[in-house]
């Protein structure tokens, strides 16, 4: 295939005379012109998505049926479509500088030139791919058994099962712990990973991984920083008010002994695995107890809703706007349960796996709120795949990869309680100031609360990549972020010993997270311009797309633009904006941020 690819960038050369002695030298190459360019694109594209269909293919079976075959099979696979593009990136880097080439041939190879390459080195390349198996395959795979591994095994979804519905923090310190237990394994893999990611960034012109990560926003590396420093500090305030109401809230449950004053609160006890939403422990920080029911998940459970119809509810909301109906192969080929016969990866996702609309989701889905809202965002990744399939496949993707993971989450913004309302899974909408703050406080348990978790994951990657954080210190710089950033503390003394990143799907499968901090923002910005093509006067929090057809031509707009223009164009034709925002996400939670000022005034906020 290598050769298949130079076949592209050959250029014609005159015929030269024979060699004639020694000294006679080979006639040196033409410059490589707009044409070259032109059949280099309409070549390689073909190729690589030829390749990506053998490596989905083969990662979708080791997803849904882990073991030692199918993870060498995705190994295999996964190196295969690497080789191919790390050729690919490196043969366009020849037409930088060269004139007169088209908008979209010029598209289609700075899309490639930010594409990840592995080493040039076929050995290491092979290396790096078994290392990711391996190591999403221990993180699938991991269960808690007790110190002594003698109770009954738990894996992840139980313990989080656990942690989402149990208030003893002895049940929780031990889910929290155990599960914590399986990343140490992978320390050292994740340290030759590495390694591993830095050469292949720089045989393709970057400094390390980090820095061809952040390339792939139109920014320089520190320009993308700053911008992300830029939208932390517009939405800061509000998480440090809610954090401030939830410490003291916290505090009546477990006491000033576990919950300190002015102190980060203990991870364990925030209802999640990663304390990253906090949306389980709502009923402890309720604001009026009683005085609404927001109970979705005994909804559920009592109307019996099955996975399947809680997966038609989410994409007759997409049907709603004007988009069309899921194919059929989409029920056929998805996997929607946690099978009983073996090991998977539970971890929610969308694919199209043969790059042809040939759409699924992977998930293991149980009958409650999260999964309901989490089905609405994995089908916006299938409808934006569905939009652009048919674009040249380097023009193919996210305007960014925070517009992939933000369209989703802007239609959950939706499911108002009007809208649940009318699924029958709530009785009445909030009424008053008191219902509101209810709903508000518990959406902001979710899309707020999330917000610096969703920055720190990759700060830290970004300086474990640039060499600022060394193996020595990966756990330590880890809780120092985590409480910079969060305002939280690890339940349990930790050492070098740990290695708690891991512990969290997206590092052990090397998936950037900065996209989820930046879908927190971009999901209201898209909401409001959705809300004002659908002509709402209201508020915004009240503000529900469904049914409405303007909305969804305003979507369309953008899904059908692929990866095909500057994502600054992108967000303009949604928005009318070409600058990210978080003033969306402040006139969203206005009516919660002024209440918890209110209830903080007096307390000692901060940490």
């Amino acid at each position: 295939m290598k050769n298949l690819i130079l076949l592209a960038l050959l250029c014609a050369c005159a015929a030269a005379p024979a060699a004639t002695g020694p000294a006679a030298s080979a006639p040196a190459a033409a410059a490589p012109t707009a044409a070259d360019a032109k059949a280099f694109v309409e070549k390689v594209g073909p190729e690589l998505r030829a390749a990506g269909i053998k490596s989905s293919t083969a990662q979708w079976i080791q997803n849904t049926y882990i073991n030692d075959d199918t993870d060498r099979a995705a190994s295999q696979a996964n190196e295969a479509a690497l080789a191919l593009q790390t050729q690919a990136v490196k043969d366009a880097a020849r037409f930088k500088g060269v004139t007169g080439i088209d908008d979209a041939t010029a598209r289609m190879l700075e899309n490639l030139r930010v594409r990840g390459a592995g080493p040039s080195d076929a050995a290491h390349r092979m290396e790096l791919t078994t290392l990711g198996t391996k190591l999403s395959g221990t993180y699938g795979k991991g269960k808690w058994c007790g110190p002594d591994g003698k109770k009954e095994c738990r894996d992840l979804e139980q313990l989080s099962q656990l942690m989402a519905k149990s208030h003893d923090s002895a049940a929780l310190l031990d889910a929290w712990a155990g599960w914590h237990t399986i990343s140490k394994p992978m320390r050292p893999l994740f340290a030759r990973r590495v390694e591993l990611l830095n050469e292949g960034a720089r045989e393709i012109g970057y400094a390390n991984e980090g820095d061809r990560w952040r390339s792939g926003y139109e920014l320089t590396p520190d320009a993308f920083e700053k911008e992300t420093d830029r939208l932390w500090a517009q939405v800061k305030p509000l998480y440090d008010d809610l954090h401030c109401y939830v410490r003291a809230q916290l505090q009546k449950t477990y006491g000033k002994d576990q919950v300190k004053d002015a102190a980060p609160i203990p991870a364990h006890l925030l209802g999640n695995m990663w304390a990253q939403e906090w949306t389980n422990i709502y009923p402890l920080v309720e604001p009026y107890p009683g005085q609404t029911s927001l109970d979705v998940d005994a909804a559920l459970v009592a109307q019996k809703w099955d996975w399947k119809k809680m997966v038609q509810t989410g994409e007759a909301f997409y049907t709603s706007l004007g988009l069309d109906p899921l194919p059929e192969t989409f029920w056929q080929r998805s996997m929607f349960l946690k099978p009983r016969d073996r090991e998977v990866i539970c971890h929610a996702s969308a694919w199209d796996v043969q790059n042809d609309n040939d759409l699924r989701i992977k998930m293991c889905i149980k009958p409650n709120e999260e999964s309901l809202e989490t089905i609405h965002h994995e089908l916006g990744h299938n409808y934006y795949q569905h939009y652009h399939y048919q674009l040249p496949y380097l023009l193919q993707g996210g305007a960014h990869d925070g517009f992939h993971e933000a369209i989703g989450d802007s239609i959950v913004l939706s499911m108002t309680p009007g809208y649940l309302k009318q699924l029958g899974l709530i009785a009445q909408v909030p009424a008053d100031e008191k219902g509101l703050i209810d709903v508000q406080l518990k959406d902001a348990l979710t899309r707020v609360a999330f917000l610096p978790f969703g920055l720190l994951i990759d700060k830290w990657r970004w300086d474990v990549f640039s060499g600022k954080i060394q193996p020595a210190d990966y756990n330590k710089s880890w809780w120092e972020l985590r409480r910079k950033y969060q305002g939280l503390e690890a339940p349990l003394p930790r050492s070098e010993e740990d290695f708690d990143p891991g512990a969290k799907f997206h590092v052990a499968a090397n998936v950037p997270y900065t996209r989820y901090f930046l879908a927190r923002i971009l999901q209201f910005q898209f909401h409001r311009a959705m809300c004002q093509a659908a002509g709402f006067k209201g508020p915004l929090h009240e503000c529900s797309i469904y049914g409405n057809k303007a909305a969804g031509a305003r979507l369309r707009a953008m899904l059908e633009l692929g990866r095909s223009k500057p994502w600054p164009e992108a967000l303009f034709a949604m928005t009318g904006q070409r600058e990210m925002d978080g003033s969306a996400l402040l006139d969203y939670f206005a009516p919660l941020q002024k209440w918890l000022k209110e209830q903080n005034a007096g307390q000692k906020c901060g940490w």
